[in-house]
């Protein structure tokens, strides 16, 4: 059993911190105010090859693994927290289902494409009424020649404002005609026309360099060639993904956290009050060494995790249990260092209510966390379905 890291994932590490290195907190502060993409960390983590690092290299990716994505999304978060993280996260967990399931025209015409970050992508599955509930979509897709006709409504759909493509699922059956629910569900990866959808921003609480959106799709002709895999098996393609982007977003959130925990820290030991650093006090220690145990034994599942799926192995309850844990260390954390900061922490200046704002998404997203144990208690402990 090693617990210790190769010199290729710790070389990952450093490279991928020293260029968010280059992108400091007024870098983000500035697009957390404006709300403009930060299209130039973009361009370069494309021009470093990063957002290929789980691509096969025939492609121009690196063919690694989870365990390195995790590594590599962790160092942004902790740079840049949620505004980093989501600007690429699409690129790096979105294409798996096109790795696995597309075509060798649809990979040769797409993937490379990703790699280089010619494209900034958006996922649209999610919708209004349906929450969590994806085989209750009711977006359509009409068969009509060698192309589909789309129409419906998806929600939370991020980087839709600069996206110049979108990965869609659509029901192309209807549920009542197939015998398990989630069949009759295709899945897209296709031009977002703005003739055809129009793209309405969700005003919200944080994370606003990275825009979410309403995506009304009127009649969007889709090539059948743009359709991954085979008619109707699009949901059990996202599954592939499902695993992936828990530990992913898992890798984020202790990123923040931890990020929060250092300047909590480095805070705390500054900040004289009744002539002592207020680090000093125990009321002030025990929370935040409380937290640093916790953001750890997240990244121990977490790692754990991405090395079952990386070596083939069932990976669902420690990948939902990673995200689990780290949505609420890296909660816990960030809010303790506002506290620690007291007054300050609400001071835009010292960026931790920003990292409180943006951890928020890791406890919400993909899954809420009372999904998770109902996921863990159904097939772990195996208790009734409660859903």
């Amino acid at each position: 059993m090693k617990f210790s890291l190769s010199d290729h994932q710790e070389a990952i590490k450093e490279n991928v911190a020293k260029l968010c290195s280059d992108f400091g907190d007024d870098y983000w502060l500035s697009h957390d105010e404006s709300g403009k993409f930060p299209d130039r960390f973009f361009r370069e983590m494309a021009k470093a090859g990063w957002l290929g690092i789980a691509m096969p290299e025939e492609y121009g990716g690196a063919g690694l693994g989870v365990t390195e994505a995790a590594l590599l999304m962790h160092e942004v978060a902790y740079a840049g927290a949620m505004s980093a993280a989501s600007a690429i996260h699409i690129n790096i967990f979105g294409p798996h289902a096109i790795v696995v399931h597309g075509s060798a025209e649809q990979k040769e015409r797409w993937l490379p494409g990703l790699i280089r970050g010619d494209w900034i992508s958006c996922f649209g599955v999610t919708e209004p009424d349906v929450g969590l509930d994806t085989k209750c979509i009711t977006t359509r897709a009409e068969k009509d020649g060698d192309t589909y006709v789309i129409s419906g409504r998806k929600i939370w759909t991020s980087t839709a404002q600069d996206a110049s493509k979108i990965l869609l699922i659509a029901r192309t059956s209807p549920m009542e005609d197939c015998v398990n629910p989630i069949d009759g569900l295709s899945l897209f990866y296709t031009d977002l026309d703005r003739d055809y959808c129009e793209v309405r921003e969700i005003p919200k609480m944080g994370r606003k360099a990275v825009d979410s959106n309403t995506v009304f799709i009127d009649a969007l002709r889709v090539p059948e060639a743009d359709r991954i895999g085979e008619e109707g098996k699009g949901f059990r393609y996202l599954l592939d993904s499902l695993n992936p982007e828990r530990i992913l977003i898992a890798a984020e959130g202790i990123g923040i956290g931890r990020s929060a925990l250092a300047r909590a820290a480095r805070y705390a030991g500054e900040r004289n009050v009744f002539g002592r650093p207020i680090g000093q006090n125990q009321a002030i220690q025990h929370p935040l060494a409380e937290s640093w145990c916790e953001l750890e034994a997240a990244w121990l599942v977490t790692m754990q995790a991405a090395w079952l799926y990386d070596n083939g192995h069932d990976c669902g309850a420690q990948a939902n249990a990673s995200k689990y844990l780290a949505g609420e260390a890296g909660f816990r954390a960030c809010e303790r260092a506002v506290m620690c900061h007291g007054g300050m922490g609400y001071a835009k200046e010292f960026h931790v209510e920003r990292l409180l704002r943006e951890v928020l998404i890791c406890r919400i997203a993909p899954v809420t966390p009372h999904l998770i144990l109902s996921h863990i208690a159904e097939r772990v402990l195996d208790l009734p379905k409660s859903y």
